[in-house]
């Protein structure tokens, strides 16, 4: 269980008004809904708390500068200094700057895991917060300064990249792992309760609308913030790296400095047992039992083996959700290794084309621009979806993000065979001379657009799913644990990608894409086929067991 660090009602803000996302007309408070009126009437989202608006630009502002840095990170591995028209600092080639980016978001997916724990048993999530911050802008100050042209010209560069590396990759799981959690923390779920709209209609005010409204407003933000690639790609092409990596490390001490002023305004949950050892003291009854959590139960060890134990029965059941939320989210490792693809080869793919005076590393904004526009169209979908009771539970959605992200991979492939038969240089892009300088195949670099907006597509339905599915599943006391789950997947996709990277080069793109397309589709088919059952049951699998964190009165 968890307890909060000081009472102040200016964290929780007003949470009595009920409003529909899609016209924002609401009415007055009820009182709570019955089951009929839970299964029959349209659900509305209630009124977010100024806290979690606050909380979710916090960790948006941290987007920012890891996006500043993230994006220039292939061109500044891959070429060399003064390579054509392609910004370039280290010279390591596209193979080995894509095994190092892959190894860098190994590291950085695991890292999750250990701050979940951290945060979850110990500092709770806002300092968690707050060490995450100071761990970033010590990567990116080391980035920043080992770019400079005199640290390359004297050997820097190489183990500047290395170190900061390390920090931004620990600083990341430190924000990862805690901020989706800490913005759910700043609304205080209640039952559902009744509105009469001022057009005369009931509706029930849903806490998972809300959680899935307030995580699609934060992916919204976060995809905004996300556009520093842009001006980052320019800072790097006019000026140099170490002006794009100025920006983040400014975004991110002013980040700092904002959570630190309004510390006083957050809900901060602090930890006040180590639910971890009961954990794995539940998991061990149940595999000794046949892998039966209801064995586990103080009702059953009891009457069946007489021993007491130090749990009750809600959490067991709590368990349960957790350990259902997990299986679903381990299903996101190849979603995530095609996704990442953003990050490395299409960026390459991208410098084998025409730019026409647009950096190679700029074309993979799209995706972001691509998030921003159709993050509402996905949110009115939903309201109108809700309205008319028409189900499109957490699982379907998953399934198509599945269904998106490997059509996206499809037309990726499609696009690399019509550079490799595209001339001057064929299969072998960038390879031919002309005045000097290596030259791109004659193919427009804005074809790339499709793959970036079916990318973003995919994100939408899926990691936000993923992120409101994990926090409404969770044992109380093990939310950054169980969001730590949705990197500790996407670290089995970097995985996968350093398995292929030997593959990541030319002539053989157009295999490597393809092989992730006819994956992405066979997922897509398997998840929906094993979880499908978990969306028919999906209000009960939301809603707080009794005896939980959510059941009682919280405080700011």
């Amino acid at each position: 269980m968890a307890a909060a660090e000081k009472d102040s009602e200016k964290g929780q803000g007003s949470s009595s008004t009920a409003l529909e996302v899609a016209d924002s007309d609401a009415g007055f408070l009820s009182r709570n809904a019955t089951e009929d009126e839970i299964r029959s009437l349209p659900k509305v989202v209630d009124k977010i708390p100024l806290a979690a608006w606050a909380a979710a630009m916090v960790g948006s502002a941290e987007r920012f500068s890891y996006y500043s840095i993230i994006s220039i990170w292939q061109n500044y591995m891959q070429h060399e200094r003064g390579f054509g028209a392609v910004p370039g600092a280290l010279g390591l080639g596209q193979s080995t700057a894509t095994s190092i980016s892959n190894a860098f978001f190994v590291f950085m997916f695991l890292t999750p895991m250990l701050f979940g724990v951290v945060s979850d048993m110990w500092l709770g999530r806002f300092r968690t917060l707050l060490l995450g911050f100071c761990l970033l802008i010590c990567g990116s100050c080391i980035m920043f300064a080992t770019s400079l042209p005199v640290a390359l010209d004297n050997g820097a560069g190489i183990p500047g990249l290395a170190l900061s590396m390390v920090f931004i990759g620990l600083g990341v799981g430190a924000v990862k792992s805690t901020i989706s959690p800490f913005i759910g923390d700043q609304y205080a779920q209640k039952k559902p309760r009744v509105v009469r709209q001022k057009n005369g209609k009931l509706a029930v005010v849903n806490g998972s609308r809300t959680i899935q409204f307030l995580f699609n407003a934060f992916y919204w933000l976060t995809n905004i913030a996300s556009l520093s690639s842009i001006p980052a790609t320019f800072l790097e092409r006019e000026f140099d790296f170490w002006a794009a990596y100025l920006m983040a490390v400014v975004s991110l001490v002013l980040s700092l400095a904002a959570l630190v002023m309004m510390k006083s305004k957050f809900v901060r949950i602090v930890p006040q047992q180590n639910n971890l050892p009961r954990t794995l003291s539940v998991l061990t009854i149940a595999a000794r039992n046949g892998f039966r959590l209801d064995h586990a139960k103080p009702s059953y060890q009891l009457t069946t083996h007489n021993r007491p134990v130090p749990w009750d029965d809600t959490f067991v059941d709590e368990l349960k959700r957790g350990l259902i939320a997990c299986r679903v989210i381990f299903s996101f490792a190849f979603f995530y290794l095609s996704i990442t693809q953003m990050y490395n080869n299409l960026i390459s793919q991208a410098s084998q084309m025409n730019l026409h005076g647009v950096p190679n590393d700029m074309i993979q904004a799209m995706a972001g621009v691509a998030c921003v526009v159709f993050g509402p169209v996905v949110q009115a979908l939903y309201n109108f979806l809700a309205k008319h009771r028409i189900a499109f539970g957490p699982i379907a959605r998953i399934s198509a993000a599945f269904v998106i992200c490997g059509g996206g991979m499809a037309y990726a492939a499609g696009l690399q065979r019509l550079i490799y038969s595209t001339g001057p240089c064929y299969d072998r892009p960038l390879t031919c001379d002309g005045n000097g300088a290596k030259i791109p195949n004659d193919v427009n670099v804005w074809l790339q657009l499709p793959v970036y907006v079916a990318l973003a597509m995919a994100e939408i339905f899926g990691l936000v799913t993923a992120s409101e599915y994990s926090y409404e599943k969770a044992p109380h006391g093990m939310r950054s644990v169980v969001q730590a789950m949705v990197q500790l997947s996407a670290c089995l996709g970097a995985l996968m990608g350093m398995a292929i990277s030997p593959a990541a080069r030319d002539p053989f793109l157009v295999a490597v894409y393809g092989a992730l397309a006819g994956v992405m589709g066979l997922c897509a088919v398997l998840f929906w086929a094993v979880f499908r059952r978990y969306d028919r049951i999906d209000d009960q699998l939301s809603r707080p067991v009794v005896g939980g964190e959510d059941a009682e009165e919280r405080s700011s």
